[in-house]
């Protein structure tokens, strides 16, 4: 069974997430959290192999607790989730030790072959963030986002 660690903001997008990954026969969610600030802890608590993070999150950006989960509970794969392609995103996730990238409006078997991707040690980037982050220009994210 994976063990996955679900932090996204509050409301019904977490719980739904969560349903419809716990209907994957190998997939459960051990955690979820709403806020940042409570991911290492959790991850802690419960020792998920996946941890999927919102990239905006109240307390510490999903960016934020990624780097965190590299050090503090390091056989934990992070896979983060975003709602747009923004130029930036990709560098950002892949220093602070994310395994995938991905829109999070995409179809559960996509996120779901994506988690089991990232265990075998595979990195995971959806093509049209892949895409944004090509383009000439600087970073308009700034070191503390």
């Amino acid at each position: 069974m994976i063990r996955v660690l679900l932090a996204e903001d509050p409301g019904m997008t977490r719980g739904a997430l969560a349903r419809l990954l716990g209907l994957e026969a190998d997939i459960e969610v051990v955690a979820q959290v709403a806020a940042g600030d409570e991911i290492v802890d959790a991850a802690l608590v419960s020792r998920p192999d996946v941890a999927l993070l919102d990239i905006e999150l109240p307390g510490l950006s999903g960016l934020d607790a990624a780097a965190l989960l590299r050090d503090e509970a390091p056989d934990c794969r992070v896979v983060i989730l975003t709602t747009f392609a923004r130029p930036g995103y990709l560098r950002r996730a892949l220093e602070a030790g994310a395994a995938g990238l991905l829109v999070k409006d995409g179809p559960v078997r996509e996120l779901a072959a994506t988690i089991r991707r990232v265990l075998t040690g595979e990195t995971v980037v959806d093509p049209a963030l892949a895409a944004a982050d090509a383009g000439p220009g600087p970073d308009p994210l700034t070191a503390r986002q």
